[in-house]
């Protein structure tokens, strides 16, 4: 981590006026928050608000490269506002280039402007009906296609397996095989090894939750615990709720056990809307809502926390389980874990699933669930199905965690995320056509890109695998097909001249498809 030598003392926000380019002052006042017709404060607003002041600073030399901001505590106290719309304003302006996160030393203003494609900016707008669901068949075939080694993965599901510590892993994995209690095979069933569901929740204890260790069941990836979830509240032929765009494997999931998808729509930035959630609640009574509510596949949406709160009483009103996917949780490049929807949850109806498999062995497959009052149900549904987790892996993970490091290895990890996924962006910005957008995650590794209305995403992945290069289509995230002009990019793996060429082969291909 390098330091800044330019003024490095945190500096105070100016007070400007809220007017576009004026160059006067004018301080901030309560009266002055933007306001609902009912009267009532409007985050969105507000965090854009704040996005702009400080913006408008950096314009006019106020604020200058080197600058360290406000951290989001002293912000929110100076400004009044909740730290939960300050972390929105802080990720707005990193998604314009304006200002950059640095692990454990917080936001400074950029010392260049860097050239970024523009976010998407609209929420999708899905059918709002439920719908039977054929999408294995495309997704195996996309997905098949991509596995060839000798492709540049930008369609992958995993960042480069040279950002994990596989060789600690495999000395643990030796260290327990030599060891191993013949019975722990009997000892280590559903739900899982006592000491990994001990370690899980203390992780949850770190993050602020209180997980009780029999709430927890280990699984064979996340995968495996959100279809046990999946399978614990629903029935053949229910209804239940997902995000548009949303992760292809809730798709498959939905279509192999016979459920109705109900797509809602869903900003690039916040996540699921919840007027319309509401709107679908009210009229399909679905037993189930599946989401990512921290960096969501394929979008890399954040929801804020007061959205998260409000979800969650949302959902409770009408007795609907939230199966919550937070696999991308701990890939976040701010200062701080995003708070999981499970934290506002006082009723047990929300079923958090967790793995190590994005953010630290891919191949061991090793998951969990910590679905609240539904713990009983999953556990059974496990012993039916699968019956239980390798013994040798559940104990690796294990020793790997109680040597220490782990998160050392996460800081490591998000910082090579956080520089990668810039370096991506900036190529996008270069060699793709005028009008793509790109979202900004502030966590993870993939980019959603919206390319203009006439461009075809499947022929482009055909046109590019014959170029070597996989891509993720939109159609595959989607219940009906749709996101045919949209794509996923993953920007996980180095980035160096071979993927460099690859992006500027996708750019020039992407106007071959245009209509």
């Amino acid at each position: 981590m390098h330091r800044v030598a330019h003024r490095a003392d945190t500096i105070q926000f100016p007070e400007i006026s809220h007017t576009p380019n004026s160059g006067s002052p004018m301080p901030p006042s309560k009266p002055d928050t933007p306001q609902r017709n009912d009267g009532e404060a409007t985050p969105g607003t507000l965090y854009e608000t704040l996005a702009d002041d400080i913006a408008h600073s950096i314009q006019a030399g106020t604020l200058r490269p080197g600058d360290r901001l406000p951290s989001v505590r002293q912000a929110s106290a100076s400004r009044g506002l909740s730290p939960s719309t300050v972390f929105q304003a802080y990720y707005l302006l990193e998604a314009r280039g304006l200002i950059i996160a640095r692990q454990r030393s917080g936001y400074f203003v950029a010392s260049t402007r860097r050239v970024l494609p523009p976010e998407p900016e609209a929420a999708s707008q899905p059918a709002d009906e439920s719908t039977t669901l054929n999408v294995s068949e495309l997704v195996f075939d996309v997905l098949a296609s991509a596995k060839q080694r000798e492709l540049v993965p930008l369609g992958s599901a995993f960042p480069s397996p040279l950002l994990f510590p596989l060789p600690r892993l495999a000395k643990s994995m030796a260290a327990v095989v030599q060891q191993l209690d013949p019975w722990s095979s009997v000892d280590d069933m559903t739900p899982g090894n006592a000491g990994l569901r001990r370690q899980i929740a203390l992780r949850y204890l770190i993050d602020g939750l209180t997980v009780h260790t029999d709430e927890i069941v280990i699984t064979n990836g996340a995968l495996e615990a959100l279809n046990l979830c999946l399978a614990a509240v629903t029935r053949p032929g229910d209804a239940v709720i997902i995000e548009s765009p949303t992760f292809y494997g809730a798709l498959q999931a939905l279509e192999r056990h016979g459920l109705r998808a109900i797509e809602v729509p869903t900003h690039p930035r916040e996540g699921i809307e919840l007027d319309a959630l509401a709107r679908a609640l009210e009229r399909h009574r679905p037993s189930a809502c599946w989401l990512m509510t921290n960096f969501q596949n394929p979008l890399g949406s954040l929801m804020p926390d007061d959205k998260k709160r409000e979800l969650v009483r949302l959902l409770a009103r009408f007795e609907v389980p939230l199966i919550e996917d937070d696999v991308y949780g701990e890939l976040y490049f701010g200062n701080k874990r995003p708070t999981p929807a499970k934290a506002f949850d006082t009723q047990g109806l929300v079923m958090h699933c967790g793995s190590f498999s994005k953010c630290l062995a891919p191949g061991y497959r090793i998951g969990w669930a910590a679905p609240g009052r539904f713990a009983r149900e999953v556990a059974r549904a496990k012993l039916t199905s699968t019956l239980t987790v390798a013994a040798p892996t559940q104990a690796a993970i294990l020793h790997y965690l109680e040597k220490g490091g782990y998160d050392r290895h996460l800081r490591q990890l998000r910082q090579a995320l956080m520089q990668r996924q810039d370096t991506f962006a900036q190529a996008i910005a270069r060699h793709f056509p005028p009008g793509t957008r790109a979202t900004r995650p502030a966590g993870g590794y993939f980019l959603w890109l919206e390319m203009s209305a006439g461009t075809d995403s499947l022929a482009l992945h055909r046109y590019a695998l014959s170029h070597g290069i996989s891509i993720a289509p939109g159609p595959i995230f989607s219940a009906h097909g749709g996101f045919r002009h949209c794509l996923r990019i993953n920007c996980g793996h180095d980035f160096d001249d071979r993927t460099d060429a690859a992006l500027a082969t996708l750019g020039r291909l992407a106007r071959l498809t245009m209509q």
